[in-house]
């Protein structure tokens, strides 16, 4: 997946305690819990990354990273795609 990755910018990012965050969408009401690395990959949906890229940085920023990380980053990026919170554009 070569695209470049995206937030919605109508979702607003509510971070709570232990880096924990909510994604809520002020017109429609829903809202998404997400933990610590989700939050952290949500911060960089800036047009400017891709998968692997976010895979890269979630390798240099946590410890004890399990060795299935590019298919959970993969899955959690899906969703928010599938949800309408995130999207994507050629690179």
């Amino acid at each position: 997946m070569n695209e470049k990755l995206f937030s919605n910018p109508s979702i607003l990012l509510r971070e709570e305690f232990d880096d924990w965050a909510l994604l809520y969408d002020p017109g429609s009401g829903y809202a998404f819990g997400i933990n610590p690395i989700g939050a952290f990959i949500w911060k960089r949906l800036d047009g400017q990354h891709t998968i692997d890229d976010l895979v890269a940085e979630v390798n240099a920023s946590f410890t004890d990273v399990p060795s299935d990380v590019r298919d959970r980053v993969l899955k959690f990026v899906d969703t928010l795609i599938t949800k309408g919170l995130a999207g994507t554009k050629a690179s």
